[in-house]
């Protein structure tokens, strides 16, 4: 299991954007579980939507971009501090019921690939047994000298 601190540790991600709270199961250069808390805390819900609080589908995909990230890092010894790991594409991406706070995401990732240059994974969220979101996620890793400014 990985705590917040440690994800933190591994990812350059703050909030209001960390969306991983902790990983639950970790096969190295397999498969990894992330948990993350849904709180109606959280700045989105003021304007997605106002009196009808729902998580937009697009946080559902960073969230498994973040979990897979992590997976990335960990499984190819990525330095960390030195290389960051990107979003750099997504398909068949399908959104099947809602999240709402209060709600605790299971994101399940797992490498069909996993190279430095890109890394594919087959996400899959869930709430409670009920799957909310499928897709196929790519990543990149980036010396992050390489993408400052």
């Amino acid at each position: 299991m990985i705590d917040i601190r440690e994800i933190m540790e591994i990812l350059p991600h703050r909030y209001p954007i960390l969306l991983v709270d902790k990983v639950l199961e970790m096969e190295m250069g397999k498969r990894i579980v992330g948990l993350k808390n849904v709180s109606i805390n959280e700045p989105v819900f003021q304007g997605h939507f106002p009196g009808f609080p729902l998580m937009p589908g697009v946080y559902i995909l960073e969230a498994m971009a973040q979990v897979g990230g992590i997976l990335m890092i960990k499984s190819l010894g990525l330095e960390i501090g030195k290389y960051a790991v990107v979003f750099a594409g997504v398909d068949e991406a399908r959104f099947k019921k809602p999240v709402y706070p209060g709600d605790q995401l299971i994101l399940e990732l797992e490498a069909v690939s996993l190279k430095k240059s890109l890394s594919k994974m087959k996400g899959t969220a869930r709430v409670g047994s009920e799957v909310v979101a499928t897709a196929l996620l790519y990543a990149a890793s980036r010396e992050l000298e390489n993408i400052k400014r």
